[in-house]
């Protein structure tokens, strides 16, 4: 019986590629739009590997704080590669088409990535809590054991958010349409092109986005609304306005990388158009990869006397 059910579905699955669609509603702007991601793409690349590199061979930088944004730093890139490059082909060259494992390999790291950066960015803010709140007990709150739980919970939240939800989709009879009107092969686009009743699976994608994307961004809310009260008792005004300075920049990238998710994957079947879910999903795939290196590290202070550190260093090694 079950032999049977596999054969009648592997005959229903007619579709051995998808064509991805990109933005070929405007082909005079192809040109301009490949150069613009590949600086972004690149200095993305550029921006990440840096932080990597910084915190791995600096010492003084081996604290909760940096090891968190040395993982969001390798989801950031990681991120933005599974994405980033199959684009610049679409926009660079004819060859639109992407195959039927080749898609699905694409949406299982994006979910895996984008899971991971949902909890990593709630842990991060729970670890400025403990930092700012409880100062004096910060060592026993954000303890290595429990640094190390938060980091491996985000990492296998985003491998169990892939295995689940891509194994369902792939499971779905594609015999119809191939073409993917989106940048990338991310769930709601290729679940529109299903030749079967997706009700039971956006239940299922609705609880889950509530779940993955909702919880941690409360998390992150609760903890800023109590570093706001504690920032407010501090006694001198430039410490409060560079601490004030800090949380507005995070809720910035916080606020763009929730925002656009949560518009995306809660209503897998919305009313926006498709041009305007290319533009949610740039907001997170491409833009908040490139401006968390900026936000969170590159104007820290311990990271530019690291960085300063390094390259005297290199200077010093090439002088010898």
């Amino acid at each position: 019986m079950t032999s049977l059910l596999k054969m009648k579905r592997q005959n229903q699955s007619s579709v051995v590629e998808f064509i991805l669609l990109g933005f070929s509603n405007f082909p005079e702007l192809q040109g301009q739009l490949f150069g613009v991601f590949l600086v972004i793409y690149l200095a993305t690349l550029i921006g990440n590997a840096i932080i990597i590199v910084i915190i791995s061979l600096d010492q003084n930088l081996h604290v909760p704080m940096y090891l968190f944004l040395l993982n969001l730093s390798v989801v950031d890139l990681s991120f933005s590669t599974v994405i980033m490059p199959e684009m610049l082909v679409v926009l660079s060259t004819e060859k639109t088409t992407i195959s039927f494992g080749g898609c699905f390999a694409q949406m299982y790291f994006i979910l895996l990535f984008g899971g991971a950066e949902c909890f990593l960015l709630g842990a991060m803010a729970y670890d400025r809590f403990a930092a700012i709140c409880h100062p004096l007990n910060y060592q026993m709150i954000m303890n290595k054991g429990v640094f190390m739980k938060l980091v491996i919970f985000s990492w296998a939240l985003g491998f169990m958010l892939g295995t689940v939800q891509t194994s369902w989709v792939s499971s779905f009879p594609f015999c119809g349409l191939n073409e993917i009107n989106h940048i990338s092969c991310e769930t709601p686009a290729v679940l529109e092109l299903a030749c079967a009743d997706t009700f039971l699976f956006e239940i299922y994608a609705f609880t889950g986005t509530f779940l993955i994307i909702l919880v941690p961004f409360l998390l992150i809310l609760l903890s800023y609304i109590r570093i706001l009260f504690a920032i407010l008792k501090i006694p001198s005004t430039t410490g409060r306005q560079k601490a004030f300075s800090t949380c507005a920049s995070h809720l910035t990238s916080v606020t763009l990388f929730y925002g656009t998710a949560n518009m995306t994957y809660l209503q897998p079947k919305s009313g926006y158009s498709p041009e305007t879910k290319k533009l949610m999903s740039l907001s997170y795939s491409l833009l908040t990869p490139l401006l968390n290196p900026l936000i969170y590290s590159l104007q820290n202070s311990e990271m530019k006397r690291a960085l300063m550190k390094l390259w005297r260093r290199r200077v010093v090694l090439h002088t010898i």
